[in-house]
């Protein structure tokens, strides 16, 4: 499939699901590289990448860069991110030259969660860890899609038990009816990996030691051999919870 052979209206907010399936079913067997070129023409800067500057996030946003110039960077500042992963966010806005759009959670409600349940509540309970990551990641996502029309991940089938029926292309009804595609849906760790060796793509200085998913510094550890790889994330918690809210299990 090519770019060049989808309409060129744009699909806009209020698309139809019978549009939405017909677009997914061209595009789930398309390579990222035509995934990537058919946002640009569909959506343009109407779409982003949600960012939190992975290794996958990196090849998106490297490709990108070479098939879809128009389409915005944005990350979820939690607060609590690693030094690294600024470190990495600082090296892309001068390699690419390009704005990261970044959202903070809304102060008032860190202030009154820390002020009465401490600084690490989220290790109390499944119910505290999911609060914590609705106040620090799910709200701001919301407030970073509104207006937008589609937004672009780096979610991968291998990742971890939760992503295993990742479609390419999906309808995010949960922000209104976004587009949300995952052009490397498909893609293997190595598969990742090579692209980034190969177009000396920087990436976050701690999956050299041991980190292949990387969040919030206190929810975040190094994984074994034998983990998948989402294993690190909230690690005290069982396997089937290893999602903050972002990508809701279907």
């Amino acid at each position: 499939m090519s770019a060049s052979s989808s309409p060129t209206t744009p699909l806009g907010i209020a698309h139809e699901p019978a549009e939405l399936l017909a677009e997914a079913a061209s595009l789930e067997a398309a390579s990222a590289e035509e995934i990537l070129a058919w946002v640009e023409q569909r959506l343009g800067a109407r779409a982003a990448i949600a960012s939190s500057f992975g290794v996958e996030d990196m090849v998106l946003i490297d490709l990108a860069r070479k098939h879809a110039p128009s389409l915005r960077v944005f990350t979820l500042d939690t607060g609590r991110l690693p030094p690294e992963t600024y470190e990495l966010i600082e090296v892309v806005r001068n390699r690419y030259g390009i704005p990261v759009e970044t959202y903070f959670p809304e102060r008032g409600r860190v202030e009154a969660l820390e002020s009465t349940q401490g600084c690490f509540s989220f290790r109390r309970s499944l119910e505290a860890r999911k609060e914590c990551c609705a106040i620090r990641k799910v709200e701001p996502l919301r407030r970073a899609l509104h207006g937008r029309d589609g937004w672009v991940t780096g979610l991968r089938r291998e990742q971890s038990i939760n992503r295993t029926d990742v479609a390419v292309v999906e309808h995010d009804r949960e922000h209104g009816g976004l587009i949300k595609l995952n052009p490397l849906a498909a893609w293997s760790r190595q598969q990742v990996w090579t692209y980034i060796q190969t177009n000396s793509v920087p990436y976050n200085a701690l999956h050299d030691r041991g980190y292949p998913s990387i969040g919030c510094a206190p929810c975040t550890r190094a994984v074994k051999p034998y983990e998948d790889e989402r294993a690190g994330r909230w690690w005290w918690e069982s396997r089937e919870h290893s999602e903050c809210g972002l990508h809701p299990v279907r």
